[in-house]
């Protein structure tokens, strides 16, 4: 209890740091604003489409609305840098994928942060399948027929992706290495452009998360070979697996997560957990990942952050095979 006799502004004080010591009671209220939901990537990729639909879902749990920022540029290390450098309060998360938190640190030379220590892992939403696919005019119907026409066509093919350094990238470069090709790599600044110049002819082929090249091949404008997954895609249960097309050991899986800023409140990272699990058990919202090929998963903070060391790692062996490298 305060002394009777102190000043008043010195009883002030004291009652402000009595306060502070106590056990914080925001958690409890979380959330009582808006929260926002950083994309580091451009609009009309994955990414943005899937962390659109868990903000609509996550809405009504919540109480809040969830808004949608799309922070794209150097990788998705613009968008994490940003979620990294915000106020560890639980109202601005980071949609999170393989580039920015488990590929960069291996990629860039000079990382404007570091995910396993500026991050705190929520959960990983879902687990997602790849997509190889060609241009309609490309004379090949399936993988082996394609793999035959490159070898036969050295250095003439030209593969797009999203950016230096992306899974896509990545992913054709592994290509390149297992199967024996040439083909050039044409970065852009972002998935939809690389799908609209794939569509146009102006590039061959591309291998980039589904939700954003199935529709496409729904649509008639391209032409799937194969799923690099261990099974075939609830999406599209017609496109083998790059195993059953006769290229063994080709397995690039994609993933996205969310995860706040290192240091919020560990009730508030349980708030969040339980309302992804939540969303993600809503039959509507699983539909719709299925349906663009996107498995829902959930997991726990601990096994989310378990994936991550372990597929930084996996990433970083990838990235040193293939010698790429961005300053």
């Amino acid at each position: 209890m305060l002394h009777k006799h102190l000043p008043k502004w010195i009883a002030a004080m004291a009652a402000a740091f009595t306060c502070a010591a106590l056990p914080p009671q925001a958690a409890a209220a979380y959330p009582d604003k808006p929260v926002r939901l950083i994309v580091p990537f451009a609009p009309g990729g994955s990414t943005d489409i899937l962390g659109r639909l868990l903000a609509e879902a996550l809405h009504p749990i919540l109480g809040q609305p969830v808004i949608v920022e799309n922070k794209p540029g150097a990788g998705g290390n613009i968008g994490g840098d940003f979620v990294a450098r915000a106020a560890p309060d639980g109202y601005t998360l980071l949609l999170a994928a393989a580039g920015p938190t488990v590929i960069n640190p291996s990629l860039y030379a000079n990382m404007p942060f570091n995910p396993a220590k500026d991050l705190a892992p929520i959960s990983c939403l879902e687990r997602e399948h790849n997509l190889m696919v060609v241009t309609k005019s490309m004379p090949v119907k399936n993988l082996q027929e394609f793999l035959q026409y490159a070898r036969s066509h050295p250095g003439k093919l030209s593969f797009g992706s999203p950016g230096n350094g992306s899974p896509a990238q990545l992913a054709g470069e592994l290509l390149k290495q297992q199967a024996g090709l040439q083909a050039e790599h044409v970065p852009y600044k972002g998935t939809g452009p690389a799908i609209t110049d794939l569509v146009a002819g102006h590039i061959d082929f591309m291998i980039d998360n589904m939700p954003a090249l199935l529709p496409q091949v729904k649509a008639g404008s391209l032409r799937a070979l194969a799923v690099p997954s261990d099974q075939r895609a609830t999406a599209a249960p017609d496109i083998p697996t790059f195993d059953e097309a006769g290229q063994k050991g080709f397995v690039v899986m994609a993933w996205k997560g969310l995860m706040a800023p290192a240091g919020t409140d560990a009730a508030v990272i349980e708030r969040l957990h339980a309302a992804v699990v939540k969303a993600l058990q809503d039959p509507r919202l699983r539909a719709r990942f299925q349906e663009l090929g996107a498995e829902p998963l959930g997991s726990s903070p601990a096994e989310f952050a378990k994936q991550i060391a372990d597929e930084t790692a996996w990433w970083g062996k990838l990235v040193q095979s293939t010698g790429t490298r961005i300053q």
